[in-house]
């Protein structure tokens, strides 16, 4: 595997830790600012609003940009979204900041997906993608408890000055590591990278990550109070516990990189079905404190698992704006986190029991692996499988064909 792999993991672990350090910072950043916990949780909220409207519209206006100066500059526009949340003087500053924080979000894994799968062998992209993820799923075990920690003892705006230094490492390791003839985009034009998101797969490969991640985040949005209420844990140990949550995600992401790269659709369908038996299974788990442990690491390794092939999908799928749609399934990644939460909490304000999240969180992988059930339908439909023969399929884009072997 190319070392510039490593430049994409370095910028993707000051991402994931920005992303989530600030739930266990909301109680001092309240504290300092003089707000509720309630209020600065808009603050999450703002993060995950600006990957959602940036992720698709970053990567639209720099289509034609090389793809290493794309990645360069939003690492940039990262490390000036924290340094100035360091520096916001009061909440409305504070939320305007994080906003910026989180455009650069989704275009830096889409346009980093795309350049880490065109270094690799055909062979290899499914895998390429999973150790640029690496730095996601390992921010989780050790980025975002130490910059927790350093914000509970040097306060919050020093977290976010030493994520701007990773932001900054990470601006210097791609610059160094990521070679120029890997790294530009064709030219086309913005009308035609939307064009092909029209095609019906890729809005299938879209929906089946919203349903999948949205079962993940309807469970692990109420983890705590699982934890503690119906295990019987103590407040002190969630922190570790919710390390193991990342161990599980990052063997998941490893393990779904290499079975991808045999069995795209095939990696697919097992990790969503491990998902809705490990989702259903919780109530039980959830009775005793070394099943419960157990639980939070298959939670992270069954949701994970599908993380590389459902990227991977999304690119294939629309081939001719691979960048935009990468980008795009990160926003419906955020989108799942969203809707996922909200949909767990309904279980739990309905006095369903505190893991009725879970449940629904099934529920929701069962949605997904309908979805994706139909899109390998659609497939089938589309495309002659009949091994050995060469035809011409009509692409999205009415003026190109492109001549596929099957």
């Amino acid at each position: 595997m190319p070392l510039a792999l490593l430049a994409l993991a370095v910028g993707a672990f000051g991402l994931g830790t920005t992303e989530f350090v600030m739930m266990g910072l909301l109680p001092d950043v309240a504290d300092d600012l003089g707000i509720s916990i309630p209020t600065a949780g808009h603050l999450v909220s703002a993060y995950a609003l600006g990957v959602v409207i940036g992720a698709p519209l970053l990567a639209a206006v720099t289509a034609r940009m090389s793809r290493r100066t794309v990645l360069i500059g939003l690492m940039g526009l990262f490390v000036a979204g924290n340094a100035l949340s360091a520096l916001a003087p009061g909440e409305h500053w504070l939320l305007a900041a994080r906003f910026l924080s989180g455009l650069p979000h989704g275009a830096f894994f889409g346009v980093g997906a795309v350049v880490a799968t065109g270094m690799v062998a055909p062979e290899r992209k499914a895998r390429s993608v999973s150790l640029m993820f690496l730095g996601l799923t390992l921010a989780n075990i050790a980025g975002v408890p130490v910059a927790t920690l350093m914000g509970q003892h040097l306060g919050w705006r020093a977290t976010f000055l030493g994520v701007s230094a990773i932001g900054l490492a990470a601006i210097a390791s791609l610059a160094l590591l990521i070679p120029h003839d890997h790294a530009h985009a064709p030219a086309v034009g913005l009308r035609r990278e939307l064009v092909a998101l029209k095609s019906v797969p890729v809005w299938l490969a879209l929906g089946t990550t919203v349903a999948g991640f949205g079962a993940l985040f309807a469970a692990y949005s109420y983890i705590t109070p699982m934890l503690t209420d119906a295990a019987g844990y103590a407040d002190s140990n969630v922190t570790l516990l919710l390390a193991l949550f990342g161990v599980g995600a990052t063997a998941g992401n490893l393990v779904g990189g290499r079975l991808a790269d045999h069995s795209l659709r095939g990696t697919l369908f097992g990790g969503l079905t491990s998902l809705v038996v490990v989702l259903a299974l919780f109530p039980v788990l959830m009775s005793t404190q070394w099943s419960a442990a157990v639980a939070v690491v298959l939670l992270g390794t069954a949701a994970f698992v599908t993380g590389s092939p459902l990227q991977l999908m999304v690119m294939e799928k629309a081939s001719a704006a691979p960048s935009l749609a990468s980008s795009a399934n990160q926003a419906a990644f955020n989108l799942a986190n969203a809707g996922g939460a909200w949909i767990g909490g309904l279980a739990l304000a309905a006095g369903l029991g505190v893991t009725s999240p879970a449940l629904t969180g099934a529920a929701l992988a069962v949605l997904g692996l309908g979805v994706a059930a139909v899109a390998a339908v659609v497939d089938r439909r589309r495309v002659d499988v009949s091994p050995g023969r060469e035809r011409v399929v009509a692409t999205h884009l009415p003026e190109q064909a492109e001549a596929v072997r099957y």
